[in-house]
């Protein structure tokens, strides 16, 4: 199965920012357009880096190296996004689109889901983004089709695309918003719902859309959250809130079998004491989330992952997860 690499960069309104959005997706050539997926893994990128000089760090700084990491990990039926800040204070990622309480710096100052800001941004950035890939392939001005990955892709009929999300360094704080929206949503109308029609409604929306289009269909859509060493200049790296893990999770297995939260880490943000909130909010949100999971009879999965544990912390551990993490 062929696959379209590359990036486009979409704007939301004719006067907001441009947003870089890097990905990898499944194309079916010989009809110049793009196929729908088992899976969309929506990659949050960090703060900015450059200069270093380490190949590694570099290379993994570069936002479509990474979509292809994530498509190796998650599988030839995956769909990758990488989506980078809109704006920079210098070398700091300010996701005001996503988090609106965020300062100057991109450091968000708690995590508010009136109006869904994060979902109803993300939804839109994916929509824009495949009618901007979906044009370039019909008018030929894509990049060399990747055909590196030639496994036999059979997207399935019988369910719409999961969404998986994960968040890198400062990118773990639009994975925050996006679970304070779905513990917002308010459940008692998916109660009422028949759970074969919402099915119904987002196959549907599936078989026409390679991505959900809608916060309800896009956050109804997510099966699991990635921390990727996630850490901030300020608490809130990790959501700790009781009350919100508890209802997210109530949401997140809404008309699924199971759903997972992966927490993976480096000693450069696990052992920093410099900023020891980051390993206590860590370690609060794990407990939370495996207090809930007694509740689900193994349906809600929670893992901790420590990378790298016998090694100083440094810059190039910090990027180097990304290609280490261990998704399965």
């Amino acid at each position: 199965m062929e696959r379209w690499t590359g990036v486009v960069n979409v704007s939301l309104s004719p006067t907001g920012p441009l947003f870089r959005v890097a990905a990898s997706l499944l194309l079916i050539s010989h009809a110049k357009t793009l196929n729908v997926p088992s899976l969309n893994a929506v990659f949050f990128n960090g703060d900015r880096v450059e200069g270093t000089g380490d190949p590694v760090v570099e290379r993994l700084s570069e936002p479509t190296s990474i979509a292809r990491s994530l498509v190796a990990k998650f599988g030839a039926g995956a769909n990758a996004w990488v989506v980078t800040a809109p704006t920079f204070a210098g070398p700091f990622a300010v996701y005001r689109d996503f988090v609106p309480s965020v300062n100057s710096r991109g450091d968000p100052m708690g995590y508010d889901p009136d109006g869904f800001p994060a979902s109803t941004t993300l939804a839109k950035i994916l929509s824009r983004s495949v009618e901007e890939v979906k044009s370039m392939i019909w008018n030929d001005q894509t990049e060399p089709v990747d055909t590196s990955m030639q496994a036999p892709v059979c997207p399935s009929s019988t369910a719409p695309p999961k969404t998986v999300v994960l968040g890198f360094s400062k990118g773990g704080s639009v994975v925050n918003q996006i679970i304070s929206e779905l513990a917002h949503l308010k459940l008692e109308s998916a109660e009422n719902l028949n759970i074969g029609e919402l099915s119904s409604e987002l196959l549907h929306e599936s078989q026409y859309q390679i991505c959900p289009l809608s916060v309800d269909s896009l956050l109804y859509s997510i099966s699991e959250f990635h921390y990727v060493d996630v850490g901030l200049n300020c608490r809130g790296a990790y959501i700790t809130n009781r009350d919100v893990i508890r209802k997210a999770v109530k949401n997140v297995l809404v008309n699924k079998d199971s759903a997972r939260f992966v927490l993976h880490g480096t000693p450069r943000q696990w052992c920093n004491q410099n900023r020891p909130w980051i390993c206590e909010e860590k370690d609060l949100l794990l407990r939370l989330l495996k207090e809930e999971a007694c509740k689900y009879e193994g349906k809600l999965q929670v893992c901790e992952r420590f990378y790298f544990q016998e090694s100083p912390p440094s810059l190039k551990m910090h990027f180097e997860i990304i290609e280490c993490m261990e998704i399965g």
